[in-house]
């Protein structure tokens, strides 16, 4: 698995956890997903991704 299919499955979990949390748990869970929005629309113009950073140092999948 490359590390772009890992960070978009993560940031799918990431945004439907918070969703579903924000449903059944609290309101103010709905920040999560807010700021996984936020922090892919970043790094698509900066290219600057903590998970890739995170992913990279750990030797987890393969470059692409």
């Amino acid at each position: 698995m490359t590390r772009t299919n890992i960070i978009h499955a993560v940031a799918g979990v990431m945004i439907l956890t918070g969703l579903i949390l924000a449903y059944w748990v609290h309101p103010n869970w709905i920040f999560l997903p807010a700021f996984v929005g936020f922090n892919l629309l970043q790094s698509a113009f900066s290219g600057f991704c903590p998970l890739e950073i995170i992913l990279r140092r750990s030797a987890i999948g393969r470059e692409g």
